[in-house]
């Protein structure tokens, strides 16, 4: 499992994390694409766009490999703003090549991107 240096562990002041420290020995958990729905929490959106911030900031608009990126936090972008960047895509891979739609995060998240 690639280990992203320098990339944020979790937003800051909250237990929404970012990254993970070690492969799970089970085997890595599946990505799958998450509903968001116009109820969330204010801080679940701010999770969001720090997370989309940061993967911004760490790779643009260039294909990464998931590594050590939590599954939860992908999850909730991936299908929409994040999206497989290989075919065929394996989502329990660690080795999981992503990339960010950009058109799509900036019509989501504009805000990441001022």
């Amino acid at each position: 499992m690639l280990k992203h240096r320098g990339f944020p562990g979790r937003l800051p002041g909250s237990d929404f994390q970012f990254t993970i420290r070690r492969a799970n020995p089970k085997g890595a958990t599946p990505l799958t694409r998450r509903e968001r729905y116009r109820d969330r929490k204010a801080v679940d959106k701010r999770a969001d766009a720090a997370f989309l911030g940061a993967l911004w900031d760490h790779f643009g608009d260039q294909p990464f490999e998931r590594g050590n990126l939590d599954a939860g936090r992908l999850s909730w972008l991936f299908g929409r703003e994040v999206i497989a960047a290989e075919d065929p895509f394996d989502p329990e891979s660690y080795d999981a090549l992503l990339v960010i739609d950009e058109a799509v995060a900036r019509a989501s998240f504009p805000e990441v991107f001022e």
